[in-house]
């Protein structure tokens, strides 16, 4: 028989604050993260903003020679983990640790450390590269050091599936609890990628918005969008096993109920223009939650504000609901907090288990001017209360992959 599973702790470093109450709590006032990048200069490049976290300091989550030895993305996955724990009440003395397990993941990883330790190479020779090198670099490193902090002896892994990795993260998680192997899963995704060379490099693909104004370059859905805006942060996520949590008397925040996985097999960035693997991939979520499409109340879209993913999430989404489309809200919360890239899903997680538990559905901001492409109620501006028992979280990655997870009311 399978184990039901909740959601009982959560932890977020985001531009739009720290913890899940202050993260959320910006979400429902409609607040954007996003403003003109001060970590470099970018005059040489096509994009200006991204969703920088200017008041991070790795000292109030973490001894300050263990953070000294991790990437910036690591540091955010330790605060996001130890604020998710602390969230949970859980007292790490009295469960089995080698029933719990951790799988944080990354998209990029360390791609901050990589620049400097190349620059040191390169102006000071091999013998000057720092010995913490390489597993302050490797995505991995997140996972193995949440942990190692921790003593969680259980299933541990990292996923790296570009911007599907912590919807990934979530689902695996979520499995590997239902079948049994653990009482208590640690699961979620964080990036630190507004670096030269990273930014460069979106820039180069032509994947990031170039407009200048905070204020109007992220618009999802919206028919003047031109690409999407670099985010870095962390979401981290506490899934228990339901007994296990009602057992310690845990806060319960949402239940997970599905998960689908599939892949485009189309092109390394681009999603497929019929939608078709987005469509299995939702299709398998509800299937697993053992719903019907008619049952779900709202989707937290991927929504990147790229040409080309908002019109075809659009069409899936008709493709997968049909004529109940006309009833589900479909917001882009990406709007706010940026593109977080393997982080995403995990923060859009907590945002959808939130607007769940507290009837309310967050806002796509900056929308002004609508594409007939995109004719979903995305939630325009401003958000609103809706009692609603299902949702959807979305999370589609270069590559090809797709995750989306279902969420219950509890």
């Amino acid at each position: 028989m399978k184990k039901r599973v909740v959601i009982t702790g959560m932890g977020v470093v985001s531009s739009l604050g720290f913890g899940a109450e202050e993260f959320w709590n910006s979400i429902k006032e409609g607040k954007s993260g996003i403003d003109l990048i001060e970590k470099f200069d970018t005059s040489n490049y096509s994009a200006k903003v991204a969703s920088e976290i200017k008041n991070f300091e790795p000292t109030d989550f973490m001894d300050k020679k263990e953070a000294k030895r991790m990437d910036r993305y690591n540091q955010f996955a330790m605060a996001a983990a130890k604020m998710a724990i602390e969230n949970s009440g859980m007292d790490l003395e009295k469960i089995d640790k080698t029933r719990a397990g951790v799988i944080v993941g990354s998209g990029i990883g360390g791609i901050g450390t990589l620049e400097d330790q190349h620059e040191v190479f390169i102006n000071k020779g091999p013998g000057r590269i720092s010995p913490f090198f390489i597993p302050m670099m490797i995505a991995n490193m997140a996972s193995g050091r949440i942990a190692i902090e921790y003593g969680f002896k259980g299933f541990n892994e990292c996923v790296v599936t570009a911007c599907a990795t912590s919807n990934n993260a979530i689902g695996d998680a979520f499995k590997v609890i239902q079948r049994g192997d653990a009482d208590i899963m640690i699961a979620g995704g964080a990036e630190a990628s507004i670096t030269p060379l990273s930014l460069a490099g979106f820039c180069s693909m032509g994947a990031l918005s170039t407009n200048p104004d905070p204020a109007t370059a992220c618009r999802p859905f919206d028919a003047e969008r031109d690409g999407f805006i670099m985010a870095e942060g962390s979401g981290v996520l506490i899934l228990e096993e339901l007994e296990h949590a009602k057992a310690r008397g845990a806060n319960i925040v949402v239940e997970i109920v599905g998960y689908g996985n599939t892949c485009d097999a189309h092109h390394i960035t681009a999603p497929s223009p019929e939608g078709e693997g987005g469509t299995r991939c939702m299709r398998m979520a509800i299937a697993d939650a053992g719903i019907k499409p008619e049952d779900v109340g709202y989707v937290n879209a991927h929504g990147t504000s790229t040409p080309l993913n908002d019109p075809i999430e659009t069409l899936v989404v008709k493709q997968v609901f049909g004529d109940h489309v006309k009833n589900i809200a479909m917001s882009s919360t990406k709007s706010m907090t940026g593109h977080m890239l393997g982080a995403a899903g995990a923060v859009e997680a907590i945002i959808t288990s939130m607007a769940l538990k507290e009837g309310f559905l967050p806002p796509t901001i900056h929308y002004k001017t609508p594409d007939p492409k995109c004719d979903v109620d995305c939630v325009p501006n401003i958000g609103r209360k809706a009692d609603i028992k299902y949702a959807l979280s979305n999370a589609l990655g270069f590559g090809g992959h797709n995750a989306t997870i279902a969420l219950k009311k509890y």
